[in-house]
């Protein structure tokens, strides 16, 4: 096997949640052009189907699913219709999260507290219970990528909540990695500040200066920068690599 062959994801299949956009919608184009095919899966079908074309146009297959990523049910659908639809699921990437900002912590109603732990807890939870067991019954091996955020080690006040629910993904990647080895890795990307389309409603003057001294880089990442660690977890790069947190984040200062 040469280097290059460490990241080939031909005859593979990798479900992505939060893939029509963003960070997702990267790593979906990267695994494709390493040969996987692809399940993109987010709330709008028809972002989801956006991606999935050009997913095709990279010769390999790929399916639209809409997810909510909150839903215990749509979680079984979407492993449902994933399975059904390729036979075998080698890669999960649990993308899909929200970070709703509030003015203060009295300020957090009841219903978005459960919306933020649902999005970025208790769906990537019940879809890594679904695609873990799947590839251990089917005698495979995988791999289950979480995206976390250094809000998870570092929230500003206005982001708390969502901090907490980033850090229970990362104690949850450790907690699957003793559950599914040997056959599926778990490992956790946390990103820093990237400039998706999320970063549209930032104040970008006042970030720019941030950045300048907050981190080593200077700035905020670009979305194709978050592809080398992506790949490296979903491939055989990373075979002996389990319950790790790689930190993509610019080097905060």
């Amino acid at each position: 096997m040469t280097t290059r062959d460490l990241f080939d994801l031909s005859g593979k299949t990798a479900i992505i949640t939060g893939g029509s956009r963003g960070l997702g919608q990267q790593m979906a184009l990267a695994f494709a052009d390493h040969g996987a095919n692809v399940v993109v899966a987010s709330r709008k079908l028809e972002n989801c189907e956006a991606v999935a074309e050009q997913v095709r146009a990279r010769g390999v297959k790929a399916k639209a699913i809409a997810y909510h990523a909150a839903s215990w049910d749509d979680a079984d659908r979407l492993a449902a219709e994933s399975i059904a639809e390729f036979g075998n699921i080698d890669i999960l990437v649990n993308n899909a999260g929200m970070s709703p900002l509030y003015p203060s912590l009295v300020d957090v109603t009841e219903d978005l507290y459960d919306k933020v732990l649902g999005v970025n807890l208790k769906g990537p939870f019940r879809l890594s219970a679904l695609i873990g067991t799947h590839i251990v019954q089917s005698g495979r091996t995988g791999s289950i990528i979480n995206v976390s955020s250094i809000a998870s080690r570092r929230p500003s006040p206005n982001e708390v909540v969502y901090g907490a629910a980033k850090a229970a993904i990362n104690n949850l990647t450790m907690g699957l990695a003793r559950t599914f080895g040997p056959h599926v890795r778990v490992n956790c990307i946390v990103p820093g500040p990237f400039l998706t389309d999320i970063s549209k409603a930032w104040d970008m003057e006042q970030f720019v200066k941030r950045a300048k001294v907050g981190y080593s880089l200077e700035r905020g990442g670009e979305p194709h920068e978050i592809v080398g660690a992506a790949l490296y977890f979903a491939s055989d790069a990373s075979s002996y690599t389990t319950g790790a947190l790689l930190d993509i984040d610019g080097g905060p200062r």
